[in-house]
């Protein structure tokens, strides 16, 4: 079992005091986004044997797996995270596998150079990814029904609005949804930024139900991303509770501490609230224009205690496992890889200790014990 040292990523939406709370740190003064850990080539975790992705690489089937290296390649499949908004991130959507294939290839073909500013496939592999709450977690997810988001939107009494809500309530939900978003992207930028002023003045006016998207105002005045985000779910998770999001499904994260983890992939398409491209065109291919139910998950327990959060893919499987003091040794051998992150209090995992933020890598067939009074998030794969 490796002990993990961590990376923490400065994006410009993270929390300020978040991670140094979670991990009995000082605050820096400066955004700290995410904490990754994996071995993702932009910011391997290091061991004592070295970057992890260089581990890992030196002996593919003995570190993954003979199960998982076969099914998923040469590679750890996943990226774990501890991930803290401070901020709206950019609203956003992920490919299939297929798209993200093709999107790759074609960009490939064209000679798009992978760093372009304007290149979407930065890979060919897909996007699912899990965020679990540690605090109360406020994110956007998924198309509401078109007829609720008409009524939002006309009680803002904005007339530059009106043709959106008689779209919305005049056409099928999927034509309804994607002639709006169309309408909202490609709208003159000065008129559609006197619009979102408009709508930011009467969502701070109206409360409730507009405050998520006056706060999404705040952080983006002008920006149409704002509208764009009145359609979508505003999810509140409570501490334990996550979000699984797939292929297709627009959503943005807007403030809170979470565990995060996905498919070991840099695909995005974003659709607003950010200062990067937005590729309107390859966005509408994307983007599954239904409404949904944001499908809030809670973890399932198993006769051991774990409690596992269930999702419909392979590269990754998050649980959890609440530990009071002094109870027996949780035994977690597995022929899959493995990553522990510690959340709360002090667990035992082999032979070492881990606190709040901290982490450590199992390899494949590794023997693996936790116990100790504590919360532990396990991550590995299905194979």
């Amino acid at each position: 079992m490796d002990r993990l040292t961590n990376t923490i990523r400065p994006y410009a939406w993270g929390s300020t005091t978040a991670i140094a709370e979670l991990i009995g740190a000082e605050p820096s003064g400066e955004p700290q986004a995410e904490m990754w850990m994996g071995a993702h080539p932009g910011a391997p975790s290091r061991t004592e044997r070295g970057a992890l992705n260089e581990v890992i690489d030196a002996d593919p089937e003995r570190e993954l797996g003979t199960a998982a290296a076969a099914k998923f390649g040469p590679r750890l499949p996943f990226l774990l995270k501890i991930l803290a908004a401070g901020a709206p991130l950019s609203l956003q959507v992920h490919p299939d596998l297929a798209q993200a294939k093709a999107g790759y290839a074609d960009e490939e073909n064209r000679g798009v150079p992978v760093d372009a500013p304007h290149r979407n496939y930065k890979d060919a592999n897909h996007k699912p990814e899990l965020i679990c709450a540690l605090t109360p977690f406020d994110g956007l997810c998924g198309f509401r029904p078109p007829a609720e988001t008409a009524d939002l939107l006309e009680a803002l009494e904005v007339d530059s609005l009106k043709p959106y809500v008689d779209l919305l309530r005049a056409q099928p939900e999927e034509a309804a949804l994607r002639e709006v978003l169309t309408a909202v992207l490609t709208a003159d930028p000065e008129q559609m930024a006197e619009t979102v002023t408009e709508v930011t003045a009467a969502a701070q006016r109206l409360g409730g139900a507009y405050e998520p998207y006056a706060g999404i105002a705040r952080h983006y005045p002008g920006d149409p991303g704002v509208i764009a985000a009145m359609l979508l779910n505003h999810v509140r998770l409570q501490p334990g509770e996550a979000l699984f999001l797939g292929a297709g499904v627009p959503h943005a994260y807007l403030d809170g501490l979470g565990v995060e983890i996905m498919a070991n992939s840099d695909n995005v398409l974003r659709c607003g609230l950010t200062p990067k491209h937005v590729d309107v065109p390859e966005l509408l291919r994307i983007v599954r224009f239904e409404s949904t139910d944001p499908g809030v998950l809670r973890p399932e327990a198993s006769p051991d205690g774990e409690q596992v959060y269930d999702t419909p893919i392979d590269e990754f499987r998050l649980s959890r496992f609440v530990l009071p003091e002094g109870t027996a040794p949780h035994d977690l051998t597995a022929a899959t890889p493995q990553i522990l992150l510690c959340t709360a209090g002090s667990v035992r995992a082999g032979g070492l200790t881990l606190t709040p933020g901290q982490s450590a890598f199992v390899p494949a067939g590794e023997k693996a014990e936790v116990s100790g009074g504590g919360t532990v998030f396990r991550a590995t794969v299905v194979a």
